[in-house]
């Protein structure tokens, strides 16, 4: 939440994904028809996956073997790794600032770099729309479900999450290119992070009280409108953050020129504004500190159990 993800810093995120377009690009030499490519998509999601686990529990081990002062110190630099909390609201700052100046060009730039969808023709209204949602979307993707993973199984289990994520975020679409190849990856990041959009219903919420905004509507739209998007996990995040600012999110959006309908998340008791990039994002830095305490709280009650 302090130091972020620096642009030349290795991340391994990096090399995953460096990874997934190897396999893909190796895989649809071999593989050509629907039934394969659905067999090529399920090598690559459990290679990548198992890979992933495989490096990162030798390198703990190993560090651990060395002694415990050396383990902790990188166990927990893959962990700080696996979240991305300041990244990603130093990106929906950025758009918030060139939506600021007005520079409507600048700020569809801007978005195009954190969402999937297109932004060419998004006007102002739509523009906050669709940081508004990523922000909190990823507040689950991006800390939630990783801090959960992380308390299972360590460093491990959190990269292997990471893996998954990656790859829904890589191939996990449904259009013509994707549809086959992706629909593992996309299936496993949806049971990845069931548990954590659920558990994100009650952090949100206590992360919306702490930011001042209204705790109370955050939780009842979140469970109320918890089935109104394609993802059986997305709803969760968007309707807290929705209730929370009495705002309206959801509806068509185009991906690789294909419209996409989703339904509407939150009540419209207001025009979304500007400002709300901002609000959501304190809710974010909110909810990653409450979840924190409260896993830490529950491992140390463990620990001395």
């Amino acid at each position: 939440m302090i130091f972020g993800d620096p642009y030349s810093f290795p991340h391994p995120t990096r090399f995953i994904g460096k990874y997934i377009n190897f396999m893909e690009a190796s895989l649809r030499r071999s593989f050509k028809s629907p039934s394969q490519l659905k067999l090529a998509g399920f090598i690559l999601m459990l290679t990548t996956v198992a890979l992933t686990y495989a490096i990162t529990f030798s390198l703990v081990k190993l560090s651990f073997g060395i002694n415990e002062s050396v383990g902790v110190l990188i166990e927990g630099f893959i962990l700080y790794t696996t979240f991305s909390v300041k990244c990603l609201k130093d990106e929906a700052v950025k758009i918030y600032k060139a939506l600021e100046t007005g520079d409507i060009e600048k700020s569809r730039l801007a978005l195009s770099y954190i969402v999937g969808r297109d932004t060419t023709n998004l006007e102002f209204k739509e523009i906050i729309r669709a940081v508004v949602e990523t922000v909190a979307e990823n507040t689950v993707d991006g800390f939630l479900s990783p801090l959960f993973y992380a308390a299972i199984g360590g460093a491990p289990l959190a990269m292997a999450y990471k893996a998954i994520n990656t790859l829904d975020s890589m191939v996990g679409y449904k259009n013509d290119k994707y549809i086959n190849l992706g629909y593992f990856s996309a299936k496993t990041d949806d049971i990845a992070n069931f548990v954590p959009a659920r558990l994100s219903t009650l952090f949100m919420s206590i992360g919306s009280l702490l930011a001042g905004e209204n705790v109370k509507k955050a939780f009842i739209i979140s469970i109320r409108d918890r089935k109104n998007h394609k993802s059986p996990n997305c709803a969760f995040a968007e309707g807290a953050v929705a209730g929370a600012l009495g705002i309206q999110l959801g509806g068509t959006n185009v991906y690789f020129g294909q419209e996409v309908y989703k339904p509407t998340i939150g009540d419209k008791l207001r025009e979304i504004n500007n400002g709300d990039i901002l609000s959501t994002c304190k809710i974010m830095y909110m909810t990653a500190t409450s979840a924190v305490i409260t896993t830490t709280a529950l491992l140390a009650i463990k620990e001395f159990m």
